[in-house]
């Protein structure tokens, strides 16, 4: 009798399949959406409390850039985990990015 393999390997798809392409855009809103409400609190006096993104809070133009570098990594990452066969992994970076990004969103806008 043939052996079979105890799991079997994930279905290969293409990488800008309709699924990735969805979350990527969703991943870009709520990072525009953060990116907007984080700098309308930073110009009524509020203040960052990440402290990654606090270093990119002194000017509009950082805050874009940092937004958009985050936009831009969850893709990159993403893509890395398509090229090495981790498929789960790469849909869950950017559902990761949309949860903690509208748990931002959904803070900003409760503390203004």
């Amino acid at each position: 009798t043939p052996v079979r393999p105890a799991t079997l390997p994930e279905a290969s798809h293409r990488f800008w399949d309709r699924e990735n392409t969805f979350l990527f855009a969703t991943s870009a809103a709520f990072n525009t959406a953060d990116f907007v409400v984080t700098r309308d609190n930073l110009r009524g006096g509020g203040k960052e409390l990440n402290p990654v993104t606090r270093v990119f809070s002194g000017s509009t133009t950082e805050l874009a850039v940092n937004f958009a570098g985050e936009t831009a990594g969850v893709v990159a990452l993403s893509y890395f985990f398509h090229k090495t066969g981790h498929h789960k992994l790469e849909r869950f970076t950017s559902m990761l990015n949309i949860g903690s990004s509208a748990a931002a969103v959904t803070f900003d806008l409760a503390h203004r």
